[in-house]
């Protein structure tokens, strides 16, 4: 989710970007990225023909450091939210920008993949949402027993799912060709750090080397999948570490896109987390896009 993830994950970082992109930093984004990313003069990301949706300031993109402090400040004794409530608004958000692009008449079956912390938390929250839409969610969470026996939280969403009758499997099997409409990464969130290597981070490095692909090459199981908040493996402010990588056709950043949206191509940018405080908004120097309406998430521009 917020991608507080209870991973730790540690591992030196390939940097196979761009140059300019890879030394990006939340200093020097509003001169450079300008004239690199074609952002207005006022730090404004354009309208795009390709893309058409609101526009966002430069400067909130968050950095690794800085999405932490965002996430402390949600949750701290003035903004008064707790993990769930964050969660729910969340995994709402997760639910309808799908909705939106991916209707239920081509995109029914929906496999949604669920990692060990929060941002897995929000892929049971949204799997609850998309039931009630009229999809046929089934959710992979690997480690499951092991999770929820030590956290409250996970263990009542997964009885919220066997309420419903969705179905949840804790094995990690790679799945087949035809077994899915459409895809939904919700392993790692904005605190990864890299995988350990060595069968350490079994079963999820398999997964995402499973749903990765060259740029411009279509996933394994050939259906569009859509990544919430951080594409699961990428470098949070950098991006992709390596050729093969997740290439989402859709990403949902949550609560302020982090570093590593600067590198996504696919064909749908949202943002969701309708819960940021004036407050919060003022402290962190964020301009984030007007919500429409009652929506839970805002299509955002084209880079």
């Amino acid at each position: 989710m917020l991608g507080r993830t209870a991973h730790a994950i540690s591992l030196s970082r390939t940097r196979g970007l761009r140059p300019l992109k890879a030394a990006l930093t939340q200093k020097t984004m509003p001169g450079m990225l300008r004239q690199q990313s074609g952002i207005e003069d006022g730090g404004i990301l354009p309208n795009s023909p390709k893309t058409p949706g609101a526009m966002i300031s430069a400067m909130s993109f968050l950095n690794q450091e800085k999405a932490k402090q965002v996430d402390v400040d949600l949750m701290s004794e003035e903004s008064g939210f707790s993990i769930d409530q964050l969660m729910e608004l969340a995994g709402l958000s997760v639910a309808s920008a799908l909705a939106k692009e991916y209707p239920v008449e081509t995109h029914r079956r929906v496999l949604i993949i669920c990692g060990p912390g929060n941002n897995g938390g929000d892929g049971l929250v949204a799997a609850r949402h998309l039931q009630h839409f009229g999809y046929s969610p089934k959710v992979i969470y690997p480690k499951m027993e092991s999770i929820i026996a030590k956290n409250d939280l996970y263990k009542r969403l997964t009885k919220q799912l066997g309420q419903l009758g969705i179905p949840i499997i804790d094995d990690w099997q790679r799945p087949c060709k035809g077994d899915a409409d459409i895809i939904v990464d919700t392993i790692f969130g904005f605190s990864f750090k890299g995988f350990r290597g060595g069968g350490q981070d079994a079963p999820y490095d398999d997964i995402v080397d499973f749903l990765g692909s060259e740029e411009g090459a279509p996933n394994a199981m050939g259906v569009p999948l859509i990544c919430v908040d951080i594409p699961s493996g990428w470098d949070v402010e950098t991006g992709p570490t390596a050729a093969k990588a997740l290439r989402p056709d859709m990403l949902l950043s949550l609560t302020a896109p982090k570093l590593c949206a600067l590198n996504f191509k696919g064909d749908f940018h949202y943002l969701g987390g309708r819960f940021v405080t004036p407050a919060i908004i003022k402290k962190n120097d964020l301009q984030l896009p007007m919500y429409p309406g009652a929506e839970q998430c805002v299509r955002l521009a084209a880079i």
